[in-house]
């Protein structure tokens, strides 16, 4: 193998590496442990996040009487809460709202947290959201 050769071979491997590692870091866009808000909205690094395709509606307010301190919010909420205690979230962007709050589409344990959320029937899927959230909130 020639000077070229060899020198077009380690660019080459270069290259590759590089759109491997590339594809591999653009993985999540907010990822970390988030805390719930009472709207159902997560904070994640400062960021507020809103669950993407799914609405959570406002229901009774219940608390949590077995932790300390006590929490109350939404029934949906106190079940998001309880779903996501001490669970890393990772999110992929979707979009942003206003106010600049994001909408993301977000995983727990590689579980997705809305299609979860509609299987439990503490959301509705919103209009345009995917097809299987459409088909998990019927069921």
């Amino acid at each position: 193998m020639d000077g070229t050769a060899a020198m077009r071979s380690r660019w080459a491997a270069a290259l590759l590496w590089a759109v491997l590692h590339a594809a591999t870091a653009a993985a999540a866009d907010y990822e970390g442990f988030p805390f719930v808000n009472d709207d159902g909205t997560l904070t994640i690094h400062q960021a507020t996040i809103q669950l993407y395709g799914i609405l959570i509606p406002n229901t009774d307010e219940n608390c949590m009487l077995f932790q300390q301190p006590v929490t109350c919010a939404p029934r949906a909420v106190l079940a998001l809460k309880f779903d996501l205690d001490s669970s890393y979230v990772k999110c992929d962007r979707k979009g942003r709202l206003p106010k600049g709050v994001i909408v993301a589409k977000c995983t727990a344990d590689d579980v997705d947290i809305g299609d979860q959320l509609l299987q439990q029937g503490w959301a509705a899927a919103l209009p345009g959201a995917p097809p299987e959230y459409a088909l998990q909130e019927e069921i």
